[in-house]
């Protein structure tokens, strides 16, 4: 029932995000058209629910975890990994956006670490708050225990 849920305002965002002005805080000043990665050519996409490119950059969203989808652990996990990148891309097109420092400025993969935020709102908050994310731990959560 809460896939259902899930899914049901992820269809009905974007209309939401139409017939609802947005103020733009005057420190948004990101944006970009952001698309699904593919290929080696990546510049200004999504890669999965917590990982981008912007401008060439690889970054980490540092205050969540979403479940993988290059490799998950089971069908669940792969579900709902596919939701929470299409979420997050939903959000970053809706508008301008900040990117902030918050504790260490790279993991040890290299990748940028930045809270995403808009309107002073995280919005890995967004995410965490319907069910596509969880609040980043340390470490990778478990997807697929019932």
């Amino acid at each position: 029932m809460a896939t259902i849920i899930t899914i049901l305002r992820l269809a009905l965002l974007p209309l939401l995000l139409v017939c609802v002005p947005n103020a733009v805080s005057a420190q948004d000043a990101e944006q970009g058209a952001f698309s699904i990665c593919t290929g080696s050519g990546r510049v200004t996409c999504v890669v999965d629910g917590d990982t981008i490119w912007y401008r060439g950059e690889k970054i980490r969203i540092a205050d969540i975890n979403t479940p993988e989808i290059s490799r998950p652990s089971c069908e669940s996990e792969a579900r709902l990994g596919e939701l929470a990148t299409r979420r997050l891309l939903a959000l970053l097109n809706a508008g301008p956006f900040t990117l902030e420092r918050d504790g260490r400025d790279t993991d040890r993969y290299g990748r940028l670490l930045r809270v995403i935020t808009r309107d002073g709102r995280s919005l890995g908050d967004i995410l965490v708050a319907e069910g596509l994310a969880e609040e980043w731990q340390g470490r990778r959560g478990d997807w697929c225990a019932a």
